[in-house]
């Protein structure tokens, strides 16, 4: 298999289930895996709690395609599950990393699945191994189950082996794990990724990354996560630990409203789809062009391209149509074929763009390539002009949180002007959402532009490569 492109990546979606009495807890958590697609297609996984008696499954692809009629019947019945759709931003692809993460040890079983990304854990996993730990993963999520159980071995309980690790752990991590006997979520203290968590009219909990999630299981959101919160589900009803709340400031990725998350989610009470098309209202006004026609590239440019259109008075339009079954992935073509992987997954309208001056609105340009094949395609069917507006700044530095955005050499903005960018995708013009104004999609509370503006909040990693944990293998083996 093969990436259909070399552009921006999602990040991992988490969900879990509590329910009163035993249920088809996995067929629940598969609906929310589904509404979580977005988040990751290299894998998923879901672990059952049969009684006390954990039971999985985990593979690479889909869900669709992981999770069979046939495999989930096989899946026992239990009160609570976790699920998991991955994209990696540390460690590679291969069914070693795929989560639920399972652990056995003294205190009983655990259940992981996480999203985010330590910023230290070259750093801990290296103290551990010296300390006599063996790593089956080269994901960071495995560093995070090892100090959770180190610290499960002296603590009273599972919340408050969380609640030490938390001491340890730093970077973005929103996390659902369960045990025999409890369901807990928690997120860091930065609250850099989304978690939120509900209830359907049966009394099942359900904790998911994106509200979308907890809809579409139909159940009601109660409220979001707080950074640094530790809530506990167990039989008792829910309890909250708020310890580490308000240790750090509050950074949640922006790009979760860029990019990330589906536009029906709202992410601690932000619906992304306005945040979106308040993107398109301050583009236009930011960066006007005489044209015919308002397009957004499918999906995530489509509310922005709203926004734009409705500051404008420009007509909005549908100039690009998306392949919605080549997924994120394609079988590679036989050597000598000329395929343009752009254009398996995106036509251009020609009866909407021919002899018209189109607006593109897009999310963000990472190198280049696809962005330039892009308003080639629309070249081809006949559009007058191309103005290009990206509804983010432009990517100008590494994010170490679970973005997969690139080295600053491979960064299109850090090696060309604005101008020298727009002669090389092709455009007639080119403008980006001014960082300056990053605070009007999050109602101007705390957030993460750290891949925008080099404003980290934690301290830089000394080897932030993806595959960082493949390589020390290598060098062993060497």
């Amino acid at each position: 298999m093969m990436r259909a492109e070399s552009g921006l990546h999602e990040e991992c979606g988490v969900f879990g289930v509590m329910a009163p009495a035993p249920c088809d807890a996995a067929g629940l958590v598969c609906y929310g895996l589904y509404a979580l697609q977005h988040r990751g297609q290299e894998s998923c996984g879901i672990v059952v709690n049969d009684d006390g008696v954990f039971a999985s499954h985990k593979d690479l692809g889909l869900v669709s395609e992981v999770f069979t009629p046939d495999v989930l019947s096989r899946l026992p019945k239990g009160a609570m599950a976790v699920g998991h759709t991955r994209y990696g931003t540390t460690g590679g692809t291969n069914r070693n990393n795929c989560q639920p993460l399972e652990v056995n040890h003294q205190k009983g079983r655990m259940a992981l699945a996480h999203n985010g990304n330590l910023s230290n854990a070259a750093e801990l996993r290296s103290k551990l191994e010296l300390g006599g730990a063996i790593f089956h993963t080269t994901s960071d999520t495995e560093t995070i189950a090892y100090i959770i159980t180190r610290e499960r071995l002296r603590a009273a309980s599972i919340e408050e082996a969380v609640s030490r690790a938390m001491n340890t752990l730093d970077g973005a991590y929103s996390l659902v794990l369960m045990s025999p006997q409890k369901l807990i979520c928690a997120r860091d203290p930065y609250g850099f990724r989304p978690l939120c968590y509900g209830r359907t009219p049966d009394g099942t909990y359900v904790i998911a990354s994106e509200s979308c999630a907890v809809k579409a299981v139909g159940a009601e959101v109660i409220r979001d996560v707080e950074p640094g919160e530790i809530l506990v589900f167990s039989k008792n009803g829910v309890v909250s630990h708020c310890r580490h709340c308000k240790e750090k400031p509050k950074r949640l990725c922006v790009f979760e409203y860029i990019y990330f998350a589906r536009p029906d989610s709202v992410i601690d009470g932000i619906s992304v789809h306005m945040s979106r098309v308040t993107a398109g209202h301050i583009l236009a006004k930011e960066h006007p062009a005489e044209a015919d026609l308002v397009i957004g590239a499918p999906d995530s440019g489509l509310d922005a391209a709203l926004g734009f259109s409705q500051e404008s008075g420009i007509p909005y339009g549908i100039g690009l149509i998306k392949n919605k079954y080549i997924g994120r992935t394609f079988i590679a073509p036989e050597p000598g074929m000329r395929v343009d992987s752009v254009k398996l997954k995106l036509a251009a309208v020609e009866e909407s763009v021919k002899g018209r001056r189109v607006v593109l609105v897009d999310d963000s340009i990472v190198r280049g390539n696809t962005m330039g094949r892009v308003v080639k395609l629309l070249r081809d069917a006949g559009a007058k002009e191309i103005h290009v507006r990206i509804s983010s700044p432009p990517f100008l530095h590494p994010c170490y949180y679970g973005t997969d955005i690139d080295s600053e050499e491979h960064l299109i903005a850090c090696r060309h002007s604005i101008e020298e960018t727009c002669r090389i995708i092709g455009a007639d013009s080119l403008g980006y959402f001014p960082v300056e104004k990053l605070g009007c999609l999050t109602g101007n509370r705390g957030f993460c532009s750290a891949c925008f503006d080099g404003k980290y909040p934690t301290s830089i990693p000394a080897d932030t490569r993806k595959d960082r944990f493949e390589a020390r293998l290598s060098d062993v083996e060497k």
